[in-house]
């Protein structure tokens, strides 16, 4: 059972009206209920520079980046939600997995032998296609994620809640869903 729970809101609109801080939210509440130690991470409000070269990665991250690994450390559970956009993620969402993936953190740098190992991962991905049509077309937008950062670096079991024709009529049940998952630690 996770008991202390990450959760990052990866939409780069921080405001509390957009799905993903909504769901945020509704994981928070389900987890809060059950015990659990939550602390959260809201993207579009953390300020960190893009990773333009690999230069960049070999000296110290930024100080919102090494705050936010230090929530990664901390947890044992870790929570990601994000809208799909253009078939992947927002662009902060990879910027940003780019800064927290430095070796010594998320790998060793000379076996690559991963360092966040014991650690489980939840992805909640919304989109306003049908979720057949993502698993069909577009999961590579998630794969990278899923394969290139978390189980890479060690995050097992990675589950993955897409959440397909989201619009306002389903909000309900989808704010639901997601608590009952908080709950569970799921």
């Amino acid at each position: 059972m996770s008991r202390k729970i990450l959760i990052i809101n990866g939409h780069p609109d921080a405001s509390a009206e957009r799905l993903a801080a909504a769901l945020s939210d509704a994981y928070a509440r389900g987890a809060a209920r059950s015990g659990r130690e939550v602390r959260r991470l809201d993207l579009g409000a953390l300020l960190f520079p893009p990773v333009i070269t690999g230069l960049e990665l070999e000296g110290e991250p930024p100080e919102a980046i090494r705050q936010a690994q230090d929530l990664i450390t901390w947890c044992d559970h870790m929570v990601l939600v994000f809208p799909l956009w253009i078939g992947g993620p927002p662009a902060l969402l990879k910027s940003f997995f780019e800064q927290i993936c430095r070796y010594g953190f998320s790998f060793e740098k000379d076996s690559h032998k991963p360092l966040l190992g014991g650690r489980s991962a939840r992805i909640i991905v919304t989109m306003i296609i049908p979720a057949f049509v993502f698993h069909l077309m577009f999961a590579q937008g998630v794969k990278w994620l899923r394969r290139g950062v978390l189980w890479t670096s060690g995050f097992k079991p990675i589950r993955t809640l897409a959440l397909g024709n989201v619009f306002a009529a389903d909000r309900a049940r989808w704010l639901e869903k997601v608590e009952a998952l908080g709950a569970a630690g799921a």
